[in-house]
Formats: C-alpha cells, structure tokens, sequence
C-alpha cells in the first residue's frame, strides 16, 4: 500500500512525494553548549536556564536545558531530508515537551509512515 503526501511551494502545482506504509527513518544528535549559543545567536533566546548554571540551580530543572527548538529543529530536519524528503515541510505542528533535554543528552527523531 502507498500513501501520497503533497509538498507545496507557493505559486506551485502541487507535486506528489511518494512515501510506502512501513517506511521508517530516524536522525539523532547529540547536543552541545555550542548549539545553544548558535540557536540564542540565530534567535535572541537567551534564557538563563539555557546559559546561567546559578540560576538553574535554583529551578527544577537543576542542569542547563536546550532551547526546545533545537529538540524540534531535529524533526525538521528527518522531514525535510529524511522522510518524506526535500521538497516536503510542516504545515502544522503541535508540540507537547514532556521532559527536559540537557546539554550533552543524545536525542532521535524517528518518523514512520
């Protein structure tokens, strides 16, 4: 059995992206205080829990946390070059964060048709 998905570029025919019940892919990677800076560079998001070990210490969390778009960015990245494949991306999303992801933590995405 296949399922089609549809990838859409503005102002173009939408193209079918082929993708087979069953099909499976995962992306990992392990995250370092230098994405941190990167992504607090690119964004602006510079929240103490992500750079302030005294502050942190003071929180639940107890240990410098990661932007959770760099959690996120890493299931862009299965879609957009994994599964489906480039030519596809997000038309919505709903995130739900159930536990903090620490620098030097290893996470996967995993995507499965």
């Amino acid at each position: 059995m296949e399922g089609v998905l549809r990838a859409v570029r503005r102002g173009a025919r939408p193209r079918p992206v082929k993708a087979t019940v069953g099909e499976r892919a995962s992306r990992s990677l392990t995250l370092t205080a230098e994405h941190v800076k990167a992504f607090a560079q690119l964004t602006g998001d510079y929240n103490p829990l992500h750079f302030d070990r005294q502050f942190v210490a003071r929180t639940k969390f107890g240990e410098l946390v990661v932007q959770g778009g760099l959690t996120t960015g890493l299931l862009h990245a299965l879609v957009a070059m994994d599964l489906p494949g480039p030519g596809t991306v997000f038309l919505s999303q709903n995130w739900k964060f159930t536990a903090p992801v620490y620098i030097g933590d290893t996470i996967t995405a995993e995507a499965e048709i």
